[in-house]
């Protein structure tokens, strides 16, 4: 009874400084300056190697950091390592590293005060990653990349090699990834599997507490590498509070009560409430809020089955080109994100690359507009009239979308396309299409790293669905995707992009519908809040 008792004082002790601790950073009066944000889809783990999706690699971004990252203009810069000389055949990166980068202070250290990193920390991270054993599902990056010998060589403490299996140009943007931070030995063994809430790492926040559905709670790694351009250490917050209120009306309920200081899109119920149809902020909030709005690399887009050898497509008039080509031209994708996204988004008319990629060029790249007569034409020249009418057409879509669906399938009726739309859960319709048990589906790509080779995968044919749910093939498409590895010369291998581009268009297994737009409501009082393309929490610079 009575270590059942000291176990229960313990635990009860423990959970009242950790209610304190949150209490803290989360009292308005305090002279600390605290950034406070909601994540509405809650946290999973703090285990960089299992940061798959936003939700956990914001916090990851905080916590730990790469060999390189991406700046606000989506180009590679140094982080850990200072800079970095490929093989002349292309095949290897030797990698130099800082000398001034120790990990958080953390008891698995020796008199709990954080060791400095080295090569070695480097090799263990990325080597994790890959590990079957871990099942990250961050292993898919280095997939048929790096040598399956010896991948990952600490040469010295200061110097680190990869090898690749082949030359492969966009590796810096694979680095780049959350799933790449570089995390201490000591601490995955201390901690095992109790890793994912005890995270130790270099980045410019370290861990103070997390009560798990309640908040998150970082403060200001006063070790901490980085300085600015006036030689001031980063970051100049005092600390980071995430909270997890599930539904977005109470999260911009919390922000007009200035309770969180930046909100990562909002309720779309919400929308017409604060912006303009041109997306602009209304009169009344003006000064009171402040919008932030610029490309994000996602593309959102309708996909047709593409593989003739599917029984599905047997009697379908999808395997006609022409036939696609026809829905592409019937959709008004202008009208569609002025009225039901208050153009939040630049219509996609140019190919699956989006906007805010640099080897995009819509003067290359020439898409589909909105050309209603056009799609007509091709619909008679397909065979199709008023005595060969087209059968019906099923749309698939998730039910958020209902509305864009529904307004779809206006447009494809009023040129002769007879469509209709069914929702389903979006676990249901991910397993359809990667079945291949869909003909006509809604979908979205959004970028991993910032180069273009990560959306022509989901084109390459010998890629499974996912990513290839069209399951599309093109002989001419896989050579110029094989062939765009083996080139080292950015602007060479961007000119091959746009011909990769162009043949999808001209193929037409997919309708891009637009290039999605970051959205940040933030409050006036911060300062140097930036992101990037990725649509990456950069805090660092932040000043409240």
């Amino acid at each position: 009874m009575i270590s059942v008792f000291k176990k229960f004082t313990f635990f009860w002790l423990v959970c009242m400084n950790l209610l304190g601790l949150i209490s803290c950073y989360n009292n308005a009066s305090s002279n600390k300056k605290i950034f406070r944000y909601n994540e509405s889809a809650g946290i999973a783990t703090l285990d960089p190697a299992f940061a798959k999706n936003q939700a956990i690699m914001w916090p990851v971004h905080q916590l730990y950091n790469t060999l390189v990252e991406v700046d606000t203009n989506m180009n590679i810069k140094p982080s850990l390592a200072t800079s970095w000389d490929f093989s002349k055949d292309g095949r290897s990166i030797v990698f130099h590293l800082r000398q001034d980068v120790f990990f958080h202070d953390d008891p698995v250290f020796t008199n709990g005060k954080g060791r400095k990193l080295i090569a070695e920390d480097v090799a263990y991270s990325l080597s994790r990653i890959i590990d079957k054993k871990l099942a990250s599902p961050g292993a898919w990056i280095f997939n048929g990349k790096v040598d399956s010998l010896s991948p990952f060589v600490a040469i010295n403490d200061s110097t680190f090699k990869i090898s690749l299996s082949t030359p492969y140009p966009p590796i810096l943007g694979v680095l780049s990834m959350p799933y790449c931070s570089v995390i201490p030995k000591e601490a995955v063994a201390q901690y095992a599997a109790d890793f994912r809430r005890h995270p130790v790492g270099t980045g410019p926040f370290a861990f103070v507490a997390w009560e798990e559905g309640q908040a998150l709670v970082l403060k200001r790694n006063h070790h901490y590498f980085e300085k600015d351009s006036k030689g001031k250490q980063l970051p100049y917050l005092d600390g980071i509070k995430i909270s997890f209120l599930e539904s977005k009306v109470s999260e911009f309920i919390e922000f007009r009560q200035q309770h969180l200081d930046f909100i990562n899109d909002i309720e779309p119920s919400l929308k017409d409430e604060l912006l303009t149809k041109t997306g602009e902020l209304k009169k009344d909030w003006k000064g009171a809020i402040v919008l932030q709005k610029l490309p994000y690399l996602n593309t959102e887009y309708l996909g047709f089955m593409y593989d003739t050898s599917n029984s599905l497509l047997k009697d379908s008039p999808l395997k006609i080109k022409k036939i696609r080509q026809a829905v592409n031209y019937a959709i008004n994708r202008n009208k569609l994100l002025l009225y039901l996204r208050n153009s939040i988004g630049i219509a996609a008319n140019s190919g699956f690359v989006p906007v805010g990629l640099p080897s995009f060029n819509a003067d290359s790249v020439r898409g589909y507009d909105y050309n209603p007569e056009k799609s007509k034409q091709l619909i008679h020249d397909a065979g199709f009239d008023e005595l060969h009418p087209l059968p019906v057409l099923k749309l698939m879509m998730v039910p958020n979308y209902s509305s864009i669906g529904t307004f779809i399938v206006n447009e494809l009726n009023q040129v002769g396309i007879p469509t209709t739309v069914e929702t389903v859960q979006k676990s249901l319709l991910l397993e359809q299409m990667s079945k291949s048990q869909v003909l006509f589906f809604r979908g979205s790509w959004i970028a991993d790293y910032p180069d273009a080779s990560n959306y022509f995968s989901v084109f390459y044919s010998k890629n499974p669905a996912p990513p290839n749910y069209t399951r599309y093939k093109n002989r001419v498409f896989d050579s110029l995707y094989e062939a765009s590895f083996k080139i080292a010369d950015d602007s060479i291998r961007y000119l091959m992009y746009q011909k990769m581009d162009r043949l999808i268009i001209e193929d037409a297994p997919i309708i891009p519908l637009w290039y999605d737009m970051v959205l940040h409501f933030v409050q006036p009082d911060i300062i140097h809040f930036r992101t990037n393309a990725l649509n990456m929490l950069e805090l660092r610079y932040v000043r409240k």
